[in-house]
């Protein structure tokens, strides 16, 4: 009887990790919908070719060596697919024989769901960087990003590694429940070094400071992929629970769920009524960005806070993120959808809060996790982009800039029936 609790509670942990992964993974598809509905529609093919192939470069790099270097384990893992809980990926889990509260699942299970993470981090950069950027020194990026910058910050952090040899982020009281610092800070600092050596937009700041709007082509689908990564969201930080076989882990799943829908409406109607008061508008892409601002906000700590907290929470994220967005467009940081202020600015006010109702964590511990975060993942980025600046260049030329990058970079366009073409 025992051996059968123990083999039905292997099943549910596993089957759980691999659901949430496959909606996490469909977040992929709500960057993709957000990106293009945010950026000109000149744009838009490039913009979704970046959205699968950064997926599927993500996938690729961690299999070849991020997820070694992050939790440590061989390289080269061909034989991912075949492994189980005590395979070659590394301790995960319970060995014990019994029915107990440890996550016991599959480690194959594990992999995918982490890497569907990184792809996340990525994916943040695309469109801080879009409408101007090489598609293909955007992917080269990508390989160092995801096969390397990104598993030795989440080695220090998740993999329980000490920095550099120096310090333990966990013995200091660090804590990030699904990634607020770990994926999307990170995501976000490494688009501040594209966009800081990239520069802005033409057109997007005058000459004597002005700020210019530059309206995205298809705000219902900005709308769309906006509601995708809020139900992808569920996955981000339920599976981040690790398990689920159990009435107390089933209780802990529940309340990351409440928690995560409550922070993302909280965000969406304090960013609509800050827009509101600032703008006079009620401003649709300030009301998207809100959403995510909460997801974003939550996502360091889900688990503890009650509903009513998780809310204002995630209403202090959608409030922060409108005055981030503005401040960043005064400091002539051209990020065309937001994800800086979203991910970064709001990543950090994440992580400063798990201490209000997380008793194992510190303000400390949080202030040296957030920066030893931000310090390795901008400067590691920074070296990369530079490089790629020197020997291919990072910047499309200002007449395919003009034109749109789909037709220089992709050859053809999202939207054919609206192109005048000459006689």
């Amino acid at each position: 009887m025992e051996s059968n609790l123990f083999q039905l509670q292997y099943a549910i942990d596993t089957f759980y990790f691999l659901v949430c992964g496959a909606l996490v993974m469909w977040m992929a598809a709500g960057f993709a919908m957000l990106e293009s509905g945010l950026v000109r529609g000149k744009n838009t093919t490039e913009i979704l070719t970046k959205n699968v192939a950064l997926f599927a470069v993500a996938c690729t790099m961690y299999l070849v060596c991020g997820y070694a270097i992050m939790y440590g384990g061989n390289l080269f893992l061909g034989d991912i697919a075949l492994v189980d809980v005590d395979g070659v990926l590394g301790n995960f889990g319970s060995r014990d024989g019994g029915f107990t509260g440890d996550a016991i699942y599959s480690g194959a299970s594990d992999f995918f769901f982490q890497v569907v993470f990184v792809a996340t981090a990525m994916s943040i950069v695309s469109g801080a960087v879009a409408e101007r950027m090489k598609l293909w020194a955007f992917l080269l990026f990508a390989v160092f990003m995801t096969g390397f910058i990104y598993p030795m910050e989440g080695a220090w952090t998740w993999g329980g590694a000490d920095v550099f040899g120096l310090f333990n982020l966990g013995d200091l009281g660090f804590s990030d429940f699904a990634g607020s610092g770990i994926v999307h800070m990170a995501g976000a600092a490494a688009a501040l070094a594209g966009v800081l050596l990239l520069g802005p937009r033409k057109g997007k700041y005058g000459p004597n400071g002005e700020i210019r709007a530059i309206p995205g082509a298809n705000l219902p689908l900005a709308a769309l992929g906006t509601f995708i990564l809020w139900m992808g969201w569920f996955g981000f930080n339920g599976g981040s629970v690790l398990k689920l076989g159990d009435i107390a882990s089933a209780n802990a799943v529940a309340m990351v769920f409440l928690n995560t829908n409550a922070a993302a409406a909280g965000g969406a109607i304090a960013a609509l009524i800050t827009a509101r008061l600032m703008f006079g508008k009620a401003d649709l892409t300030m009301l998207l960005n809100g959403a995510i601002a909460g997801l974003v906000v939550i996502t360091a700590e889900p688990s503890t806070p009650s509903a009513l907290i998780a809310t204002l929470w995630g209403a202090l994220g959608g409030t922060l993120v409108v005055f981030s967005i503005i401040t960043l467009d005064k400091l002539r940081i051209d990020d065309p959808v937001g994800a800086i202020s979203a991910h970064g600015v709001c990543g950090l006010l994440g992580l400063l809060l798990v201490p209000v109702t997380n008793g194992d964590a510190s303000l400390g511990g949080q202030l040296i996790g957030a920066l030893t975060i931000f310090v390795w993942v901008f400067a590691a980025s920074l070296l990369v982009w530079s490089i790629l600046k020197l020997t291919m260049g990072i910047r499309v030329t200002e007449e395919e800039e003009y034109e749109g990058v789909d037709i220089s970079e992709c050859g053809m366009e999202a939207y054919p029936e609206f192109v005048t073409s000459k006689p």
